[in-house]
């Protein structure tokens, strides 16, 4: 199964809707319109404050970021997600593709066998450059 990770972002509607409506950013929309592109068998957004969301989950918007955090409490935020995803997914056999900062995909990444980070190194504007160049 090949599973896309995306990263939540500021930008939100200001009313409860599912994950995938919530998020109104540019980038976070190319993410998720990249991962539809790349026929994901399966999306999830990583949200600092709801930890592992599916794209239908009904969300109340927030104001929180895992790059405030303290490491200890980012790497339970990780134990946390690692949790719900190792119910749904195959961390050992699936392949994923992580369209997430690092602080986001920091403590995960160890625990996944099958994984690429295409945007790796890019500054925001790159990478929004490289969803309109990939859609």
């Amino acid at each position: 199964m090949h599973v896309v990770l995306i990263s939540c972002v500021a930008k939100k509607r200001s009313s409860k809707s599912p994950a995938k409506d919530l998020y109104v950013s540019p980038l976070f929309r190319g993410a998720y319109r990249y991962a539809e592109k790349i026929k994901a068998d399966k999306i999830f957004i990583l949200s600092a404050k709801y930890g592992l969301l599916e794209t239908d989950d009904i969300v109340e918007p927030y104001d929180e970021t895992l790059n405030t955090k303290k490491t200890k409490e980012v790497q339970r935020w990780a134990e946390d997600v690692l949790s719900e995803l190792s119910q749904k997914t195959d961390l050992i056999e699936d392949e994923f593709t992580i369209l997430a900062g690092l602080r986001y995909r920091k403590y995960l990444v160890n625990h996944l066998r099958k994984y690429s980070i295409p945007l790796e190194g890019l500054s925001i504007g790159k990478q929004l450059s490289f969803y309109k160049e990939n859609l």
